[in-house]
């Protein structure tokens, strides 16, 4: 417990003692006594609080409140034993003796307990730092809505606390829109204050009904139920006629797997369930007007069980001004006409104090607030939050889902799109409508506001490039490799590729096919066959260059420069930050080389490694480890140089199962760290989980540290039951699963989850979860599971001899590059490089 919480309160109360002293008998003397001491305590409660906020201590706060409460007990004591009098002497003993010890105790402990700013964000109850959670089918619940800090607020919401979450229709990114289990699910995997969504339709008999569309066409099986039918409309049905109605899913990018178990709710059902709030949206009132049925009846009728209420009809927020006071005026696309003003969105958006004459706020669509380029790159914030707020409009931001596509600015990280909204400095919104409530809960109880400062008790886990940071620049370049590092990565990693005059370089892949746009180029004649690589014809590195076109972030596809493995250790050794740094030399491309072009790819490796830490004034700084798929490969770097088994790393090239002990026994004479994909640990069939394996449990019990390959952002490359979230699954594989390494095309993701503690103590989905609600017809059979890794697997062949072989250039080649020299051969290399 803080000092603050008793000072505060403490001086408070020897104010008031004085000031009734005074009323009963007069006496300015108890009068001053109180008021004086009480402002002091007040002020050295004030101190202490402030220094609190700035992970201080204020010794001046300290002293002064010992003090005062120590001399408080001496003169009112001694007050006691001549009068004899209780009141007011003998309580003002008895309670500045309790707070001088109390004071004492705080000083003799170190004073306040200065939390993480993790743990801040994660105990914004009340001043005194108390928690309040709850367990609901084994999940940690941190309640954090609606909830006043008495601290100074962090926030920029109109109401200084933190933004709320809207769950649209439930959670309905992973189960059908509106559905009884998408209501459910909410609560379950956020908090019991996230509000649920409603969007209001009324049948024939006038029924309320919580679905997405008037047409119920695209949301639900009801042309199957009722082939006949040429209309589709909630109107055509009685609420009887609906009763075998189901619900489906219509974002296409989303399982259907769940379609036909669920079927339509009443607003009353809905209100039932249990959600904390409700939002009740609705549009086309003069679409019901027109069969006879009143929207405004029936939302009057509930209005008492809703918590907002939200139409972008204008004449509808006004005709319920007088029965409900939580009226949002939602704003549609910025061309679209608003039918009551004739005006459009974007006009109105202008002129809100006429908007505040009606509504409490507003539901706008995120592109008013952060409009984004067709290029889909952001440009400028609005002033639109600000301003409202200066009118004194709340402001909800609308059209949130993992799946959808956003501003190349995110990293396709969602997490990353909501803070932009409420941590950035400017403004905040004051909540997110979402069809994915857990990311945006997430983000708003654990990643806002978080300093540069690490947690006090970081997550365990260790963060490996692949290519550097390659989700954001081309891989193996400078510029990838510099932002890994900003981003927080521990182990930089170098895929070795030889040019043709035996320069190892860093390039994902030996085949420029696989990662350039090289077959676009006048170098697409060089392509060949090489069956000790792959069975298919391909343009290799050691033919020709370094290239690199990708487009995952298109702005920055030509950009940066590819990186000799000289450079790549040159610029490794530049950042203290680093734990090392990771080279993969893979066993095709060392057989072929050894064979054809007489290199020895262990050796090139080997040289500029110790070349490096023998030039002149250069140290290295970071620890260099191997990896390689092939045991032959690690054992000639183990033969070659004293390497511990620590600095060699065997990356398991296929999905697996399980590992047999005989395996285990195998690698472990080799190598210290294995490489496992994720599917290894998490198999899914249709996008759902069944189970984990206990792979990475078998291989840490051995002595193993386990890395994870390869965690991206994108939605697509996660199972459903990770909810398209990639600091979900990033929180499953280090929680749940233990592993000691996650290899990622996004360092920053995995850096930011690192820092928050909080988001550690929310619990982890389990898995298998969502596969009992699937409807059993539309489950995709069943695949063969996995293979085990045995011996025979990790047994190779010893490497062959190394023949220097002076190769002549073919004719084509030397007609298309003629280059005779290592410094020719990189001029040429990077001068293509720029050009694509």
């Amino acid at each position: 417990m803080h000092d603050f919480c008793f000072t505060i309160p403490y001086g408070l109360l020897l104010i008031g003692g004085g000031f009734i002293g005074y009323l009963k008998k007069g006496s300015i003397t108890s009068f001053a006594g109180g008021a004086g001491t009480g402002l002091l305590l007040i002020l050295a409660g004030y101190l202490s609080l402030n220094a609190f906020k700035k992970k201080k201590t204020s010794t001046i706060a300290v002293v002064l409140q010992t003090v005062i409460s120590a001399a408080l007990t001496l003169v009112m004591g001694q007050r006691y034993l001549l009068t004899q009098k209780i009141m007011p002497a003998g309580l003002v003993a008895v309670i500045s003796a309790l707070m001088t010890c109390f004071y004492v105790y705080k000083i003799a402990t170190g004073g306040n307990k200065i939390p993480s700013k993790a743990a801040e964000q994660r105990l914004r109850q009340d001043s005194c730092m108390n928690i309040k959670t709850g367990d609901k089918q084994g999940r940690v619940k941190l309640q954090f809505f609606n909830l006043h800090n008495v601290l100074t607020s962090s926030w920029q919401t109109l109401s200084g606390k933190p933004p709320v979450v809207i769950a649209r229709g439930g959670f309905s990114g992973v189960f059908p829109d509106s559905s009884s289990k998408a209501y459910e699910f909410v609560s379950v995997t956020t908090s019991p204050n996230v509000a649920v969504w409603c969007d209001l339709q009324l049948t024939k008999d006038g029924v309320g009904i919580c679905f997405p569309n008037p047409n119920l066409y695209n949301y639900s099986d009801d042309k199957d139920v009722y082939p006949n039918n040429k209309e589709w409309f909630s109107v055509d049905f009685t609420w009887k006629d609906l009763s075998d109605v189901n619900l489906v899913q219509n974002v296409k990018s989303r399982s259907g797997v769940f379609d036909g178990s669920y079927q339509i709710l009443t607003v009353e059902i809905v209100a039932e369930l249990g959600a904390p709030g409700l939002w009740l949206n609705i549009q086309n009132s003069a679409f019901y007007r027109q069969h006879n049925l009143s929207m405004r009846n029936y939302v009057v009728s509930l209005s008492k069980r809703v918590d907002f209420i939200s139409s972008p009809e204008i004449s509808f927020l006004k005709s319920m001004k007088e029965d409900v006071t939580k009226l949002i005026f939602r704003f549609l696309n910025q061309d679209q006409i608003e039918p009551f003003t004739n005006q459009t969105y974007s006009s109105l958006s202008k002129n809100l104090s006429y908007i505040k004459t009606f509504s409490s706020g507003m539901l706008v669509p995120k592109s008013y607030i952060w409009p984004v380029g067709s290029d889909l790159y952001l440009k400028p914030h609005t002033s639109l939050v600000t301003e409202a707020h200066r009118q004194g409009l709340l402001v909800f931001a609308s059209e949130f889902a993992n799946d959808f596509v956003f501003s190349y600015n995110y990293s396709y990280d969602p997490t990353a799109e909501y803070l932009s909204f409420i941590d950035n400095g400017n403004f905040s919104v004051d909540g997110f409508l979402s069809d994915f409530p857990v990311t945006p809960y997430r983000a708003i109880s654990c990643f806002s506001h978080l300093d540069t400062k690490e947690d006090e008790e970081p997550a365990v886990v260790t963060i490996i490039s692949n290519d550097g940071a390659s989700g954001d620049f081309p891989g193996c370049t400078d510029l990838a490799y510099e932002k890994a590092v900003k981003d927080g990565v521990d182990i930089l990693d170098c895929n070795v590729q030889m040019s043709k005059d035996k320069i190892p370089f860093c390039m994902s892949s030996i085949d420029l096919l696989n990662t350039t746009n090289v077959f676009d180029t006048s170098f697409r004649n060089l392509s060949s066959t090489v069956a000790e690589i792959q069975p298919k014809s391909g343009i290799y590195t050691f033919s020709l260059t370094m290239s690199q076109n990708i487009e995952a972030n298109p702005r920055n596809k030509n950009v940066g420069k590819l990186l000799t493995l000289s450079e790549f250790l040159f610029l490794a050794n530049r950042y203290n930050s680093l734990l090392g740094v990771l080279i993969k030399v893979e066993n095709a491309v060392y057989m072929y080389l050894a064979k054809h072009q007489g290199i020895s790819v262990v050796d090139a490796v080997l040289n500029k490694t110790e070349r490096l830490s023998t030039q002149e004034g250069q140290t290295t700084s970071v620890a260099i480890m191997f990896q390689s798929t092939d045991k032959s490969v690690l054992m000639d770097f183990k033969k070659k140089k004293l390497i511990y088994p620590d600095e060699l790393v065997y990356r398991v090239d296929q999905d697996i199962r399980d590992v047999t002990d005989s395996a285990i026994k195998e690698i472990m004479s080799f190598a210290g760290t294995i490489v496992i994909s994720k599917e290894s640990v998490l198999p899914y069939n249709g996008g759902l989980v069944k189970k984990k394996t206990d792979v990475v449990a078998r291989l840490k019990e051995s002595g193993f540290r386990v890395y994870v390959e390869t965690f991206r952002n994108e939605f697509v490359t996660q199972p459903f039951d990770l909810f398209s979230d990639s600091t979900v699954e990033i929180n499953f594989f280090v929680q749940g699963v233990k592993i000691d390494g996650i290899i990622t095309d996004f360092p920053a993701t995995t850096a930011r989850y690192r820092k928050s503690q909080c988001y550690r103590e929310m619990g982890m989905f389990r898995t298998g979860e969502l596969l009992p609600f699937a409807n059993p017809r539309l489950l995709s059979p069943a695949q063969a599971p996995y293979p085990l890794l045995v011996e025979s697997d990790v047994m190779e062949p010893p490497l062959p001899d190394v023949k220097s072989k002076n190769s002549t250039p073919t004719k084509a080649m030397a007609k298309a590059i003629q280059v005779f020299s290592p410094v020719r051969t990189m001029v040429v290399l990077v001068l293509f490089f720029i050009s694509v």
